[in-house]
């Protein structure tokens, strides 16, 4: 079964690059375990996350959550600019309250359907000061430059979760995407852990199964049972961490049967679902 590349490692609570490139190399479908914000500078960039495409406009802010299978594709005849910070879900629980949670604009763009923001004129210098300000902070070598950066990033996303309470950031609607796939896509999201057999899928969609995965594989990139099997692997390998035992994540997350659902992980992960490295 074909497999989706984890790229980026993050092994603190985020990370910050500002980069710009002339000859970039496609990048393939891929996942990261852990949070990415991309602030697009310049280029010409379409990026395509979980089905959706996006022609990228500059100041435009993607958000990628962990998990999020996606590519971008650069056209090298101009450089490609951008600010990405990597954040670790655990870093973003940390800031979680009755009374606000920095994660919001997350949970937003779900709601939207939409994974990217494009800022009008008058929130720029705001949002962009704070970016300014924590790219700054990654080269100041003063008292308390750690707690310095930490407190510069919370500035940001206090700054950015503001303006999308506040409607003052537009989620934009995806560019030529199909409407039966994304309705597919979403209705994957919500039975994940039910039994999602190609032909359930295809009845509750009135569509052939025949046309509906070859509908998917060319929209997407990926056929339908490798996407719904990484994101049951994703989801599990998340359940994993925070405790749950193995037999119930299994079936959980919607695999019937240990051994397959064991295999499956050692082969994505290279460890076994009780952590053991593969020989």
């Amino acid at each position: 079964m074909e497999q989706y590349e984890k790229k980026g490692y993050l092994n603190s609570e985020f990370r910050l690059f500002h980069l710009t490139d002339q000859d970039t190399k496609e990048i393939d479908y891929h996942y990261h375990d852990f949070d990415k914000i991309t602030i697009f500078i310049r280029g010409k960039v379409n990026y395509m996350i979980e089905g959706r495409s996006y022609d990228l406009k500059p100041y435009d802010i993607v958000l990628v959550k962990q998990g999020d299978i996606h590519k971008l594709t650069v056209d090298n005849s101009c450089p490609y600019e951008r600010i990405i910070v990597y954040i670790s879900p655990n870093f973003m629980n940390a800031y979680q309250t009755e009374s606000y949670d920095l994660s919001y604009c997350f949970q937003k763009a779900d709601q939207e359907h939409s994974n990217v923001l494009r800022i009008p004129s008058p929130e720029k210098s705001s949002l962009f000061r704070s970016i300014s300000n924590l790219e700054h902070s990654f080269t100041d070598g003063g008292y308390a430059s750690e707690l310095y950066r930490q407190v510069m990033f919370l500035e940001f996303m206090i700054h950015l979760n503001r303006a999308v309470r506040k409607n003052r950031l537009e989620y934009i609607d995806t560019d030529n995407c199909n409407e039966k796939v994304l309705a597919i896509l979403d209705y994957v999201s919500e039975h994940l852990c039910e039994n999602l057999s190609i032909d359930l899928i295809a009845r509750h969609f009135y569509i052939s199964k025949y046309y509906m995965m070859r509908l998917f594989k060319q929209e997407t990139g990926y056929t339908l049972g490798q996407y719904i099997s990484q994101k049951r692997l994703l989801l599990a390998k998340e359940l994993l961490s925070s405790g749950v035992p193995g037999t119930q994540v299994c079936y959980d997350c919607g695999f019937k049967d240990y051994s397959t659902f064991s295999r499956a992980y050692k082969q994505l992960f290279g460890v076994t679902p009780s952590g053991r490295t593969c020989p």
